[in-house]
């Protein structure tokens, strides 16, 4: 009898009772709730009302027979029901979009989505990179995701997009197939007014006695930060911790020290901004950039397009950088050689 119950729920290897009490519409509020921690943000992103939000989350959770988010914590999670069907929604939606692309293709159109994730830092030149391949596929919609290293690891996990562009190779992540597409040097900022602007190949020694502004632990440029004054035996003196590269800049504007980030940062500037570049012994210290997706997956043509377009443009990438620090370079040279002079 129970067999015969078990095989009504299951039509052509579907379960018939999800199919005829779920909609692709609550499947996408779940999801979005579940993504974002939150029902109000997922109501912003889906331009729904908060109520909407939550009856359509009830009608899905009444059809599953069970709890699937958890709000007894300051933090909104899935349960462990919750966690499955997050899952299987995103899998699912995978699979739609996929096939949008390879329909698209088949059609000689070429359009899709590309979904990119990236760190905090990668965002002052990935829009560059998107717009030139926009350019090339002006047909296709993209998604540009930034955030923090732990949450594109949870994103990594996840699936939740097609290609990721982080700051370290993350060998300790063997699923993750991995590209190195462009240099990401990091290079000591400080106040254009600064004492040691005036100064030629500063020593370590001499860094490490001045106040540093850092970003937040377990970030990867205060990791590298961190290992380069270990290996001269030195603790740097951090003055303060900041979560954002923008505020480093400010502070560092502000006078209050000197950070370690990437040139990238100082790509709208340049050379003739309120932010200069020290000639510190062993910097650039030169980092790479990564293009990431786990090894599970297969690319949709719109992301296999885009990682070859991305790794095509290394040397282009590359020689903005060169330039970038050219100019600095120039910059210091021509105000010693002022100085000598009124001397």
């Amino acid at each position: 009898m129970m067999a015969e119950q078990d095989k009504s729920r299951f039509k052509g290897g579907l379960p018939d009772y999800l199919i005829r009490h779920t909609t692709f519409r609550q499947m996408q509020i779940f999801e979005a709730v579940v993504r974002l921690g939150s029902f109000t943000r997922a109501a912003e992103e889906l331009f729904l009302t908060q109520p909407t939000v939550s009856t359509q989350l009830k009608k899905l959770t009444d059809v599953m027979e069970l709890p699937l988010i958890d709000q007894s914590g300051r933090q909104l999670k899935p349960t462990e029901a919750g966690e499955h069907l997050y899952r299987a929604i995103r899998q699912i939606f995978d699979c739609m979009s996929d096939l949008d692309t390879r329909i698209a293709e088949l059609k000689g159109v070429r359009r899709g989505r590309l979904r990119l994730g990236v760190i905090s830092t990668a965002k002052y030149f990935a829009p560059e990179i998107l717009g030139d391949f926009f350019r090339e596929y002006p047909g296709i919609d993209i998604s540009l995701k930034v955030t923090n290293r732990d949450r594109i690891h949870e994103c990594i996990l996840n699936n939740e997009d097609d290609l990721y562009i982080v700051g370290q190779a993350a060998e300790n992540w063997p699923n993750l197939k991995a590209y190195s597409f462009a240099v990401n040097p990091l290079v000591v900022m400080a106040a254009r007014d600064h004492p040691l602007t005036k100064e030629s190949n500063i020593s370590i020694e001499r860094l490490a006695q001045e106040p540093l502004i850092s970003r937040e632990i377990g970030s990867g440029i205060r990791d590298t930060m961190m290992k380069l004054f270990a290996s001269r035996g030195l603790t740097p003196n951090i003055r303060m911790e900041i979560g954002s590269n923008e505020g480093i800049k400010h502070s560092v504007i502000g006078g209050l020290g000197l950070a370690i980030l990437s040139l990238h940062t100082l790509g709208l500037e340049g050379a003739e901004g309120p932010v200069d570049v020290l000639d510190v012994e062993g910097f650039p210290i030169e980092r790479k950039w990564y293009l990431v997706h786990s090894k599970d997956i297969e690319l949709s043509p719109i992301a296999s397009a885009f990682l070859e377009f991305a790794l095509a443009s290394e040397p282009l990438i590359n020689e903005r950088m060169k330039t970038l620090y050219a100019q600095f370079s120039k910059r210091h040279e021509t105000m010693r050689s002022k100085s000598k002079h009124e001397e």
